[in-house]
């Protein structure tokens, strides 16, 4: 299976009547596996910031997650695992696997436990990854 499979068929796939808004699977060092048509462009600064918190729990909290040159405030997350974010009525996950992180975006009337399930059975699928 392909990566663009897995955002396509597994990351914007609909969960109780709601979809995602933007997804994709991204290299540590930023290179884009496979993305969704919607998902910002993430600039490196962004995606190194996002290494960085998972590397040192915490960091983004003072200056919050951007992506995509939105910007998102930190909320609770799994140090070292998961970074969620939050951004009016939408936020995003971001979880991290061995090469890759694994992103989802959403907005209302998708709720955040909704993108958590997304993202998470994602990884658990491609753990290996």
């Amino acid at each position: 299976m392909s990566w663009q499979t897995y955002v396509d068929e597994h990351l914007m796939c609909e969960i109780e009547g709601n979809h995602l808004t933007a997804a994709a699977i991204l290299g540590h060092d930023g290179s884009v596996w496979a993305q969704s048509d919607s998902f910002p462009q993430a600039k490196p600064e962004e995606i190194n910031g996002i290494i960085n918190d998972f590397n040192e729990p915490g960091s983004l909290a003072p200056t919050g997650l951007y992506l995509g040159g939105a910007k998102y405030m930190v909320i609770q997350g799994e140090p070292g695992v998961v970074i969620r974010g939050k951004k009016g009525s939408g936020g995003v996950t971001i979880k991290k696997t061995t090469m890759a992180l694994i992103i989802g975006i959403y907005d209302e009337p998708m709720t955040p436990g909704q993108c958590n399930m997304i993202v998470e059975r994602l990884v658990n699928d491609i753990c290996e990854v």
